[in-house]
């Protein structure tokens, strides 16, 4: 092999190292734009099965599901008569709402009672919307309710009677965040600030829209 061939071969072996480096570049920051930001809440797609109900609204009207197709959800299970968890945690989805602002107009919150004996519609919708006028109180019978939160493996049960009389629910304490077509996304904690939630809702907003 001439001196002039082997040159020409390494600058051949050069220019196609450089255009694959390129490549490479382009690839990954085109990733990157399109990758999604980073999720706060914990991500659920594909384990947990689409919202599903039948239950009963603050009119003594069924409420499905389906009604809600084209806003996110944001879906917790407790019961009015809750000393401290409940309200604390629609106060604090309140403040979600506030956050997002203009963006709050795809988002409902669903509050469904784990205590039907004593939450009638009536009284669930009120406690629901004394938070947030974009809060809907949901109750039924107890099967239903049952059936729901097997659904999406919430806990709860009747505590004994208390000496002054009524008595209180253990229930588990998960928001669940579903999409505008009602798939499950995200689940938030306790341990979730107002910010963490805000965050998910704005990015899961962002990306329905740009769809």
């Amino acid at each position: 092999m001439t001196a002039s061939l082997r040159r020409a071969r390494s600058r051949c072996a050069t220019a196609a190292h450089r255009l694959a480096i390129a490549i490479c570049v382009a690839l990954l920051a085109a990733c990157h734009s399109h990758a999604p930001r980073a999720w706060r809440l914990t991500d659920v797609r594909g384990h947990l099965p689409d919202l599903r109900f039948r239950l009963v609204g603050g009119a003594g009207h069924p409420v499905t599901a389906q009604a809600l197709r084209g806003e996110n959800v944001l879906l917790y299970f407790g019961y009015t008569h809750c000393p401290d968890a409940c309200p604390l945690t629609m106060t604090h989805l309140h403040r979600v709402i506030v956050d997002l602002g203009p963006l709050a107009k795809d988002v409902r919150i669903l509050f469904v009672s784990v205590d039907p004996a004593r939450d009638t519609p009536q009284v669930v919708q009120e406690y629901a919307a004394a938070f947030d006028p974009r809060a809907v109180g949901l109750t039924g019978d107890m099967s239903e309710i049952e059936t729901l939160a097997k659904r999406y493996r919430v806990a709860f049960k009747r505590g004994p009677d208390l000496p002054g009389g009524g008595y209180e629910v253990t229930h588990s304490s998960a928001i669940y965040v579903f999409d505008t077509r009602g798939r499950a996304r995200l689940i938030a904690s306790p341990a979730d600030t107002d910010g963490d939630i805000a965050h998910d809702l704005r990015i899961l907003i962002g990306t329905e829209g740009s769809r």
